[in-house]
């Protein structure tokens, strides 16, 4: 059974630092397309807890239920961003320091400065002088993560539908360039695209 994010954690939290900034990933292990990452500002308001109680892990909802639930997220917060880092930026730079690029990028988005982060595990910052908490499952536990997962899902989902007209053989629209069965027979038949993963190894499992 999975936990309900809450603002336990923000809460705590508001007691001494005013912008608080939650932070979630989409797209590290695809093979093809950008990794992107949403930030999300919550205002001190327990009441968002009924305002986005839809809000919950993306990988937990239906595209549509995210579909709608982006603008209501992008109403209720004080400030939002998503960034983005290239598959040619993952393959020059790795995917671990990308993904860190995208978040840079996603925070230089925002209209306040966050004096914290809060991020879903393995979306350490420590570039950033900026107090900071990773959190297992942090998208699980906390409204700021959780909303910020749900920006960065819905807006690298466009992005990889919008690429379906220029790249329309590999069928993004429909595994958004994750390593489905079909995906992997695609690249396999028609080599990468110029916005595939070069450096990213296929298994016959369809794990990296």
């Amino acid at each position: 059974m999975t936990s309900t994010p809450d603002l336990s954690l923000e809460s705590a939290l508001w007691q001494t630092c005013k912008h608080i900034a939650g932070l979630d990933e989409a797209g590290r292990g695809a093979l093809a397309g950008p990794v992107c990452v949403g930030a999300v500002i919550l205002p001190n308001n327990p009441h968002l807890t009924l305002t986005l109680s839809g809000v919950r892990d993306s990988k937990q909802l239906t595209p549509r239920r995210r579909s709608e639930l982006a603008p209501q997220i992008k109403e209720a917060v004080r400030s939002w961003g998503v960034g983005f880092a290239s598959a040619d930026e993952i393959d020059s730079l790795g995917i671990v320091p990308a993904t860190r690029l995208a978040a840079g990028r996603a925070l230089e988005m925002l209209h306040c400065f966050p004096d914290f982060l809060l991020t879903d595990f393995r979306l350490e910052l420590p570039e950033l002088d900026i107090p900071q908490t990773a959190l297992v499952k942090g998208d699980q536990r906390s409204l700021s993560i959780a909303a910020a997962s749900i920006l960065a899902k819905t807006a690298r989902d466009e992005f990889m539908c919008g690429l379906d007209a220029k790249f329309p053989a590999y069928n993004f629209p429909r595994h958004k360039g994750y390593g489905t069965l079909f995906h992997r027979e695609m690249i396999a038949e028609l080599g990468h695209s110029p916005i595939h993963r070069k450096t990213f190894k296929i298994k016959k499992s369809g794990r990296l």
